[in-house]
């Protein structure tokens, strides 16, 4: 204990010698006050980690002397203290952002956990996470080394994102590069599970409640079952939210809903929207949405948008799987439709069913590749959540989320894909006809080494088109991403420490949907 000061303010303080001792047994400078005013002239000239501020004192009340002590000093912790129980007392002094709430009589130990709680938090909260992680760490360890199901993926994927969002916000525990080479050992056995599934996942049946939903069975697997007929409903989509990030953001949205289910599921190859969000509303894999839709089918040679198509995707969807209504569908790529969608939503609300697709934080992730303040700002994943969670706070998003619980409208939260943290290069050779995607690669002839990537050398066993007779698909894995032999080094320390997608890893494959119901 680093010899804390608290100031503690009672025009009965002679009546509490015996709580003083105790405090000062324990370690504590305590200076005693037994009016309002000295105890702000207390704090105007001296450091204080904590005040005890009784509420009834002669002169000002503790609630005056409050508010005149968080003028002074905003981030000094105040506990009231006070004899009544009546509710207008704790409604102003909470709304006066008292740290805490105390009733007389109060004993000695109760003191002693309030000042624990407010000035030994963040050591109690770093040794609780460190101990908690340490026990955890074995068994997660352990589960890498089973035959790990889909249901286990999903919960072990769980828990390695609480450890790095409870780590994020506690000091430094010393766990974190343990924690960070146990996600690269689950990445590494997530590839393998991919290699050895995924062709089976994506030809088994829709109704198969073995395989994973998945990318082009999510509207009627994980949506379409949380509308109620007759009822408003809208998706919000959000492009690229990884698992963590919804994480981050879940506290302020649990103000205003419900959550009713959390859950994930698998993104189909390649993890990047022009494939995976055009899965999700055709409900088709992206072969199937070639056959069926012609020219609206998009290949990577194409110019031109990937994604244009979407809202008759879905309604054809709705329409084939005989739910009797459309969906009204609005996409948010800037600011601008951001407050025009905000206007709209008085009209909104009485459709059967709404889509919202807001594509900020993919714009965020390649915005933070081709942008030197960006990558300083959301310098890792940490900083990287933190950037989402700050632009979320102050976003339209949250304003729609909002007005949609005012009217008791019922949503689900989900996304396209994730986005992987890259610091591996790995060397590819093909011809001008491949893609440039960091993560994945399509061409008629492609130069790797097989066993650093997942390779379909027919795309129509994976269900996508081909761009060619001899066209082949790789797909990089954990941390890694290609660079051409060309002018190597100068790529591969540009595009090291970015967030990219399109390949295979927890992070972008596993993604969050939620389902959620107003408050």
């Amino acid at each position: 204990m680093n010899n804390i000061k608290i100031l503690w303010a009672d025009d009965e303080i002679d009546h509490l010698r015996a709580h003083l001792l105790f405090l000062e047994e324990k370690g504590y400078d305590v200076k005693t006050v037994n009016n309002g005013l000295d105890a702000i002239d207390s704090v105007r000239d001296n450091h204080f980690d904590l005040v005890f501020l009784d509420e009834n004192m002669p002169g000002i009340s503790g609630l005056e002397a409050l508010k005149v002590i968080k003028e002074l000093n905003s981030t000094i912790p105040v506990v009231m203290i006070t004899k009544s129980e009546e509710d207008h007392i704790m409604e102003d002094a909470i709304g006066s952002k008292i740290a805490d709430y105390l009733i007389k009589p109060v004993n000695p130990r109760q003191i002693l956990s309030s000042i624990k709680k407010l000035t030994d938090n963040k050591r109690l909260v770093m040794e609780s996470v460190t101990q908690r992680y340490q026990q955890d760490f074995r068994a997660i360890g352990m589960t890498f080394m089973d035959h790990m199901d889909w249901p286990k993926w999903k919960d072990t994927f769980k828990k390695l994102v609480y450890w790095e969002t409870e780590m994020a916000s506690s000091d430094e525990t010393g766990m974190e590069d343990i924690l960070k080479t146990q996600k690269m050992d689950g990445n590494r056995e997530f590839g393998k599970y991919i290699e050895k599934n995924y062709l089976n996942f994506i030809h088994s049946s829709s109704s198969d409640e073995d395989s994973p939903m998945m990318s082009h069975n999510l509207m009627k697997r994980g949506i379409l079952p949380q509308k109620k007929q007759g009822e408003p409903f809208f998706l919000l989509l959000l492009d690229n939210l990884r698992f963590d990030q919804w994480k981050v953001i879940e506290e302020e949205i649990s103000n205003h809903y419900r959550i009713v289910n959390e859950d994930i599921y698998l993104s189909i190859l390649p993890t990047t929207t022009q494939y995976a969000r055009n899965a999700i509303f055709s409900g088709l894999m992206p072969l199937d949405i070639e056959r069926r839709f012609g020219d609206k089918w998009s290949n990577d040679e194409d110019e031109g948008g990937k994604n244009l198509h979407e809202s008759h995707f879905l309604n054809d969807q709705l329409k084939r799987l005989r739910t009797g209504f459309d969906s009204k569908y609005i996409k948010v790529t800037n600011l601008n439709n951001a407050k025009a969608m905000v206007d709209q939503l008085p009209n909104l609300v009485g459709e059967e069913f709404v889509t919202i697709v807001y594509n900020f934080i993919d714009t965020l992730s390649h915005a933070r590749t081709d942008s030197k303040i960006m990558r300083e700002l959301a310098e890792d994943e940490a900083a990287y959540r933190a950037l989402t969670k700050s632009w979320f706070l102050h976003s339209p998003l949250l304003e729609t989320i909002r007005y949609l619980s005012s009217k008791r409208v019922k949503i689900v939260i989900t996304t396209d894909h994730g986005s992987v943290h890259v610091d591996n290069p790995i060397k590819v050779q093909a011809g001008k006809d491949t893609t440039t995607n960091l993560r994945y690669k399509t061409a008629r002839r492609i130069d790797y080494n097989p066993k650093e990537v997942f390779a379909v050398k027919d795309p129509h066993d994976a269900l996508l088109p081909k761009q060619h007779m001899s066209s082949s698909f790789i797909f990089s894995k954990e941390n890694d991403f290609f660079v051409y032999p060309n002018n190597l080094n100068h790529y591969a320390k540009y595009y090291k420490d970015t967030f990219q997608h399109g390949g295979i890893s927890m992070e972008e494959m596993l993604v969050p949907i939620i389902t959620l119901e107003p408050k």
